[in-house]
């Protein structure tokens, strides 16, 4: 694990996962940069730099992202479904696209992207768009991690807990175990670890976390990072 201090621009910010692992990464020792909307402002989290812009416009941010070396790209539809195919194309497809573009410009040295798990059966436009920013981050040709859940379990997000008894079969029978496997459950703590590993532990070249990777991911928690 790199124990340096890790500067971090990071969008989405005031999300479900986002505010949380702006949180974690602050007692961590690393400074936060985060991009948001002037009208979501009081939403971030104590402590981190604020930066004002439109994450769908790489040109209201791109000179603020130094002195940070790691990007950390979350904006989203929140609580996707099938019915926000529109959405997912002019919101999560052109913030990725405009995140890399920004970062690339900015020679980020470590791009963190939470993907979704597929192939799957479901959610297709979803994926389509998630595949395409997945693409522009390998066109680059920056050290990235790119993380793929499927269901992240935690607060407001409880239903999936009655299927952990399905998935619990599904992954012991050979001809579902894969497939149950790529599309598993996570829970909100397992996604924050794989992302501060993803921060604190670099890429090189493009690193790919499915739903085991995620859940495997470990990370000392008595680490500090050095000031200065």
């Amino acid at each position: 694990m790199n124990t340096a201090k890790q500067d971090v621009f990071l969008t989405g910010g005031t999300g479900y996962v986002g505010s949380r692992l702006i949180e974690r990464l602050l007692k961590r020792g690393h400074p936060v940069i985060a991009l948001v909307r002037p009208q979501s402002q009081g939403k971030l989290p104590g402590g981190c730099q604020v930066v004002l812009g439109n994450p769908l416009d790489a040109n209201s941010y791109r000179e603020r992202i130094r002195p940070a070396t790691t990007f950390v790209q979350l904006v989203g539809v929140a609580h996707p479904s099938p019915a926000k195919a529109a959405e997912f194309r002019s919101i999560d497809l052109v913030a990725g696209r405009e995140a890399v573009a920004a970062a690339v410009s900015a020679g980020i040295e470590n791009f963190v992207y939470m993907s979704v798990a597929h192939p799957a059966p479901m959610m297709k436009a979803y994926i389509a768009v998630r595949e395409k920013c997945e693409a522009l981050i390998r066109e680059s040709g920056m050290n990235a991690t790119i993380l793929r859940p499927w269901y992240i379990l935690g607060p407001g997000h409880h239903w999936p807990y009655a299927l952990l008894p399905a998935y619990w079969l599904l992954e012991r029978l050979p001809a579902t175990r894969e497939g149950a496997r790529r599309l598993g459950l996570v829970t909100l703590e397992q996604m924050l670890r794989a992302l501060i590993h993803a921060v604190e532990s670099p890429a090189m070249g493009v690193r790919l976390m499915g739903v085991p990777d995620i859940r495997e991911s470990r990370i000392n928690t008595a680490f500090h990072a050095p000031v200065g």
